[in-house]
């Protein structure tokens, strides 16, 4: 019973010293690199208020909201699961800027349940979002910063999975499915249970050409998905068209910004499907079995907030980019100096200009336990002639 009191919940952690000063570097490095790009830092609560946290985002985050009441006022309260929504109400009520808006944020989110980066539940969430803008372009500067934030977080050997979800939806309007019939279809669709597919599709006795471009989905994935799409859907709706005319243009921007960066298509994956509204796209690396970033289009949100914009964004986890990064430095903040107890003003004089010139110093106690050597100090001030000097171990 002792021991267990030390048990962390599952998908919860602590971050020690030596990964912690990682973390803390590569912190400062993005939210510098996300304000050279013109992104202003925002930094929304923990916690708020259930119906306006969860307002406009689905039942997928609801599920992963952990829910609380407010001792003041007896109002359902909610720790936030993702801080994107946040921002869009940020945008809408506080900013109010008819010209792009770009915002980025860092900070600790929580889930009930542990089924996204890493397993954990208590991602350190870090992203970029930029609103007023509809086009391609908009969508491509957020992917390329993605690209550019891995590429800092020192991640290799990245590809890119892109989709869209107006396809599915299309293609469902068109077939005339209710609510029931889309959701049973759209999770058969992410496991890519194709007799399970045939048969749902058998039954929900809708017109052949209709169901054949529903069942073709699952199987539209690869270098090559658009140009066999383009065949495949030719009877398609005009929602359906636009957004595989979108996914190409996307396929040659990226292709212009992003040359060196394999690219997959997959039509039937649809990652915050009843989030987002057009192009979805996620960063995988070999060996990680799910994504380490993700992100796409989300223009419906605005609505919600009173102020409809354009919206795209990207977020990731920076303890999984840590986890899945390539070590290109020692996680240390330099040699450290060990200076002994002493009252003497002149030791503390030359401690403060160490200090200054950004040096680690670290000052010993009276009567404390070890030294330089236990403390992990490489250098110690050393008095010689009545001078203080700075002397390897």
């Amino acid at each position: 019973m002792e021991n267990e009191r030390w048990i962390l919940p599952d998908g919860i952690d602590e971050v020690l010293p030596k990964e912690a000063r990682i973390i803390e570097k590569k912190r400062r490095e993005l939210l510098d690199l996300y304000a050279s790009w013109g992104y202003e830092f925002v930094i929304p609560p923990f916690v708020e208020f259930l119906d306006s946290l969860l307002i406009g985002t689905g039942s997928d985050l609801d599920l992963k909201t952990f829910k609380l009441t407010d001792q003041l006022t007896g109002r359902m309260m909610g720790v936030r699961a993702d801080i994107t929504p946040q921002a869009a109400r940020i945008d809408a009520h506080h900013i109010r800027c008819d010209a792009p808006t770009r915002l980025c944020y860092l900070g600790t989110v929580l889930h009930t349940r542990s089924n996204g980066f890493a397993g954990t539940r208590s991602p350190l969430q870090i992203g970029a979002e930029l609103y007023g803008h509809a086009g391609v372009e908009s969508d491509v500067e957020i992917l390329r910063l993605m690209m550019k934030t891995l590429e800092k977080a020192s991640v290799r050997d990245v590809y890119l999975d892109l989709g869209h979800v107006g396809i599915f939806k299309g293609l469902a309007r068109q077939a005339g499915l209710h609510i029931q019939q889309e959701a049973a279809l759209f999770e058969a669709l992410q496991r890519k249970a194709m007799p399970e597919i045939d048969q749902l599709l058998a039954d929900f006795s809708i017109q052949p050409t209709h169901a054949t471009m529903l069942s073709h989905l699952a199987e539209l994935n690869g270098d090559d998905a658009l140009d066999r799409a383009e065949g495949l859907f030719s009877d398609a709706s005009p929602i359906v068209k636009e957004a595989l005319a979108y996914l190409k243009k996307m396929r040659e921007q990226v292709a212009h910004w992003l040359p060196e960066v394999p690219i997959h298509f997959d039509l039937a994956e649809l990652r915050g499907y009843h989030f987002h509204t057009g192009v979805v796209f996620a960063a995988f690396v070999p060996g990680s079995g799910k994504e380490i970033a993700r992100g796409g289009r989300y223009d419906d949100i605005g609505q919600v907030f009173g102020r409809a914009r354009p919206a795209t964004g990207f977020s990731t986890d920076l303890k999984t980019l840590i986890r899945v990064s390539t070590p290109t430095e020692p996680a240390s903040d330099g040699e450290s100096i060990f200076a002994p107890w002493s009252e003497d003003q002149a030791q503390q004089t030359l401690v403060d200009q160490l200090r200054g010139a950004g040096r680690r110093v670290i000052c010993g106690l009276p009567g404390q336990l070890g030294g330089a050597v236990e403390l992990g100090c490489s250098q110690h001030l050393v008095c010689r002639d009545g001078e203080w000097q700075v002397i390897s171990v």
